[in-house]
Parts: C-alpha cells; sequence; structure tokens
C-alpha cells in the first residue's frame, strides 16, 4: 500500500510539471512573444482555459504529501524552507498576476506583466533549486536536523538545475504555443525554440553526469533514458508539434519521478548520511485506508477535466477566440 500511494505522489508531481510546465514557459517569454496588448492578451489566452486545472495536480499532491507521508513532508519542509518559501511567493506572484492583469481593460498592464514574469521565473528556479537538492542530497545532519547554512541550499548542482528548469519550461511553454498560440508569433515561435534546444540539451547531459556520483537505481536509469528519448523527440519532430508536445510534457515530468526512484526505498537523504525510507515516512496504515477512498475518484476527476478542456480548446487562438485572461 506505501508503494501505490508513493506512486499515486509521483504521478501527481509528474502530471504538475507535464501540464503546468508550459504556464511558466508562456509567463517567462511573455514580454519577448509579443509588444503590444493584444498580442499579449492572445499568447496568455493560449494557456487560458487550462491554467488553474493545472495547478490543481499540485494542490492534490501536496494534499498526498501531508495525509500519506506526514515525517517526509517535515524533514523537507524543515531542510528546504527558504526554497519553500521562494517556491510560494514565486507561485502566488505568478498566478495572482495572471488573473489580476486583465481585469480593468483601461488599466495599465506593464506591471502586471512584469511580475507574471518575475513571478514565472522565481517558481522555475524554486523548483530547480528544491528538486536538484532532492537529488544531491538535502543539507540535513545525521539525525536528520537542518543544518545551520542557508548557502548550503545554493550549490552549484543545485544552481545548474535551477537554470535547466527555467530553459525546460521556455522550450515547453514554445512547444505549446506552436500548437495553440496566435498565428501572427509563429515564426517568433520557431526561431525562440531552436535557441532553447541547446541549453535544455547541455542540462540534461550536465546533470546526468554529475548526478551519476550521487548513485542511483535501475529504475533511475529508466527515467533517465526516457528523458533523452523525449528530448530526441522533440529536437527531431519540432516540424510536427502535436507530436513534440507530448514529447516535452513527459520531458518536463522526467526530474519529478527521478526524484522518486532515485534511491528508492529511500526517499531522502542527506550528505552527512541521513536516510528516510518510505515506510518511515509514511502514516499509519488505518489513514492510508482512509486516504484510499479518496485517490481513484480524485484521480479520475483530474484526468477527465484535464481531457474534456483539452478537447475544448484544441484549437490556436485567434481574435474570436474567448480570452480568458
Amino acid at each position: 500500500m506505501v508503494t501505490i500511494w508513493w506512486g499515486v505522489l509521483g504521478l501527481l508531481l509528474g502530471g504538475y510539471f507535464a501540464l503546468a510546465g508550459y504556464d511558466y514557459g508562456v509567463g517567462l517569454l511573455l514580454p519577448a512573444l509579443s509588444r503590444d496588448e493584444a498580442g499579449q492578451r492572445r499568447v496568455l489566452g493560449a494557456v487560458g482555459p487550462f491554467f488553474l486545472a493545472n495547478e490543481v495536480w499540485l494542490v492534490a499532491a501536496v494534499g498526498v504529501l501531508f495525509g500519506a507521508f506526514p515525517h517526509l513532508e517535515g524533514r523537507v519542509f524543515a531542510g528546504a524552507y527558504v526554497l519553500i518559501v521562494l517556491l510560494l511567493l514565486g507561485l502566488v506572484t505568478f498566478t495572482a498576476a495572471v488573473q489580476l492583469r486583465s481585469r480593468h481593460p483601461e488599466g495599465n498592464r506593464r506591471g502586471w506583466t512584469f511580475a507574471i514574469t518575475a513571478g514565472a521565473l522565481v517558481t522555475a528556479v524554486s523548483w530547480g533549486l528544491f528538486l536538484g537538492n532532492l537529488v544531491r542530497g538535502l543539507p540535513l545532519d545525521a539525525q536528520g536536523r537542518p543544518v545551520d547554512d542557508v548557502l548550503a541550499l545554493f550549490n552549484p548542482y543545485a544552481v545548474l538545475w535551477g537554470l535547466g528548469f527555467v530553459a525546460l519550461f521556455c522550450l515547453q511553454g514554445l512547444v505549446f504555443l506552436a500548437v495553440r498560440g496566435p498565428a501572427e508569433i509563429a515564426g517568433r515561435v520557431r526561431r525562440l525554440t531552436r535557441s532553447f534546444l541547446l541549453p535544455v540539451g547541455v542540462f540534461l547531459v550536465t546533470a546526468t553526469v554529475w548526478g551519476a556520483f550521487s548513485g542511483g537505481s535501475w529504475a533511475a536509469l529508466a527515467v533517465v533514458a526516457v528523458a533523452f528519448a523525449a528530448y530526441l523527440t522533440v529536437l527531431f519532430g519540432l516540424r510536427r508539434p502535436r507530436l513534440a508536445l507530448p514529447a516535452v510534457m513527459l520531458l518536463s515530468a522526467c526530474p519529478a519521478l527521478l526524484v522518486g526512484v532515485l534511491r528508492f526505498p529511500v526517499v531522502l537523504s542527506s550528505g552527512a548520511g541521513y536516510q528516510l525510507t518510505v515506510d518511515q515516512a509514511a502514516t499509519t496504515p488505518d489513514m492510508a485506508a482512509v486516504l484510499g477512498w479518496f485517490a481513484a475518484p480524485t484521480l479520475l476527476v483530474l484526468v477527465v477535466v484535464q481531457w474534456l478542456t483539452w478537447r475544448a480548446h484544441r484549437r490556436p487562438v485567434d481574435e474570436k477566440s474567448l480570452l480568458h485572461y
């Protein structure tokens, strides 16, 4: 049962990165994609129908973390509290700015546009730093207590992940816009997409080679292989955006999946030798059984709503499209 719940958590987090990654990518590149107000509204309109539904995956994942793995939640939040705070600031800023930007039709929107880009940047970097530290090992002592060194969270390997996530989300957002973005930015999207392919490839190779010294399981090698296969699909499939989009979504999900299987059944470790297994992190069997009554219906609703939303808004945005933001 514990392993099943760990798989559910991985599915939710993987789904979150696969879907919300293009939200942050579009936000990061919003000023570069269009200079005029009408164009920027259409760019945001491309992600508008999916925006809140994509964030729900993270809410569900946090609910599973708190309910099924309370001991893991406590250690992670204690060891990476600075990154958690930065991540929340980025998420709140980005989400609020997207929804408030067009609230007043005659208002000045430059400040909100800046907040969208800044919030997306902080969110992307924070996620990269957070997952990079989980791969390397959180700065905890041998008893699992946080060390008094905030700068340890900003080690070179984690910074590599932070920068890599910015490039990865930008690439994902551009491929998404190649499918659903307005026609007038198609040429700019193609040029920017080519410019982000190399940084993402460098991130994949460098993070894999560097991270190999941290050890790993056969499942981790399988996730890395899937990530490279997805990247190659994007690289050679740019002329077919509807093929490249699911590939880049899978690529964005792979880092979270890698963290989950890297040292399994160990789910949290530190450079000082502390280790927390999935059984030690889990809640009681009675609580897991109660949560089980909600898991399957929730996952079913998430998947069905996401699919129906995509079916209803699968065509590219144009002048006649209903713009949510």
